[in-house]
């Protein structure tokens, strides 16, 4: 058995023999507690047949345990720097491939097709740097992958916003869009003591299992999405005055406006926050036909 990459004292070893420094604007944060990453990869619910794409492996930490977990690993990293030391502490596992891109710009499906076999189980599995975590989980999601999940460490805050329930404050339009096409749940919270260096905030672990489809149904996907974005522009905003600001022509129409919230059995004065995914699908397809 290797010696594992995640402890203080083997990561330290590595950045040295490479002279590594961090990159604030890549956002790398390293794990140092093999513990944690042992449990990410449960949270995973690999099987001996899976694969697995990863995001931002760094130095190896987590890609030696899921090499450990499942048939295939490929891993998207971004910095050239970190090249050369994954080929050095991952040479021990032919089962990863390692894949220098940008995962936002990558042709993720194509990959898919390349590297895994047809049908074959899919996570996501990744330590998020905290600057593209959202637009990271979005792309995957929309991109209509065929994967099981994603299991991800990010921001505790933002883990919250993804999993909140109607009526929380961190309920939002990231929660509403994440929720649509997955179900999330926050398997644990990761304390900043346990990186290198230490973020200023707390991590947590979320687990997101996609849904075969949409717990609701609405006419147009991307309608129903700016209907929801429009309804948190600003939180303190009622409803009607959300909708009216944001959406084309909103001040002029703010009579079709409440009869739709009307039609919907949405009072106006209501906040965003208080809808449930049904009640903003029932608004999005009564305003469908008054704005496309």
């Amino acid at each position: 058995m290797n010696k594992d990459i995640a402890t203080p004292i083997r990561t330290r070893e590595i950045l040295e023999k490479y002279g590594f420094s961090f990159k604030k604007s890549l956002g790398q944060n390293f794990l140092i507690d093999t513990n944690i990453l042992k449990k990410i990869v449960e949270a995973a619910q690999l099987k001996e047949d899976s694969a697995v794409i990863e995001i931002g492996p760094g130095i190896g930490a987590l890609t030696e345990q899921l090499a450990r977990s499942a048939a295939k690993v490929a891993a998207f990293e971004i910095d050239q720097r970190l090249l050369p030391i994954l080929k050095d502490t991952l040479s021990p596992y032919p089962n990863v491939k390692v894949i220098h891109q940008d995962v936002l710009k990558a042709d993720v499906k194509g990959m898919m097709e390349e590297e895994f076999n047809a049908n074959q189980d899919v996570m996501v599995v990744a330590n998020l740097p905290y600057y593209v975590t959202t637009p990271i989980i979005m792309k995957l999601l929309e991109a209509q992958l065929p994967i099981r999940g994603i299991v991800v460490m990010l921001q505790k805050e933002v883990a919250e916003r993804i999993s909140a329930s109607p009526g929380s404050k961190e309920y939002g339009s990231l929660s509403i869009a994440i929720q649509y096409y997955t179900k999330a749940e926050i398997v644990m919270v990761v304390p900043k003591t346990v990186f290198v260096p230490q973020p200023n905030v707390d991590s947590a672990v979320i687990r997101l299992t996609r849904r075969e489809r949409p717990p609701v149904e609405v006419k147009s996907e991307s309608f129903f999405f700016q209907v929801t974005k429009a309804s948190f522009a600003q939180r303190r905003k009622t409803i009607l005055n959300n909708l009216t600001s944001q959406l084309p022509d909103g001040k002029q129409r703010k009579e079709e406006i409440l009869t739709a919230l009307a039609a919907s059995g949405i009072e106006a004065g209501r906040r965003g926050e208080t809808l449930s995914l049904t009640e903003f699908a029932r608004l999005s397809d009564e305003l469908y036909p008054l704005f496309n």
